[in-house]
């Protein structure tokens, strides 16, 4: 499975701009590719398919800082997402937010 992650993001790297590469590194310091990749379900839904699923920033920031389940069951099987305030500064999750919905 650890390989499955890594592979995913290495190639999650070849898809986005040098700008984003930046938001990419925080993702990946801050433990979001452990569930998450730019274009694959990995645990949880891509940011692709998050991105496209048109919630608003301040739904996506609510659902990094506080955790979240049951919006993507379909793809999760119900796997929650855990919230990662205050681990990831409030700064940090508004850039993730970001970072996704740019993805559209």
């Amino acid at each position: 499975m650890k390989r499955t992650m890594i592979a995913a993001a290495i190639a999650a790297t070849a898809l986005v701009s040098a700008p984003a590469m930046a938001d990419l590194d925080l993702a990946k310091k801050s433990g979001c590719l452990a569930c998450h990749s730019v274009d694959a379900k990995v645990v949880g839904p891509s940011w692709k398919d998050i991105a496209a699923k048109g919630e608003s920033r301040e739904v996506i920031i609510e659902s990094i800082a506080k955790g979240s389940k049951g919006k993507w069951t379909a793809q999760t099987g119900g796997v929650p997402m855990p919230p990662y305030s205050p681990r990831v500064s409030d700064e940090n999750i508004a850039i993730l937010a970001d970072f996704i919905i740019g993805l559209k």
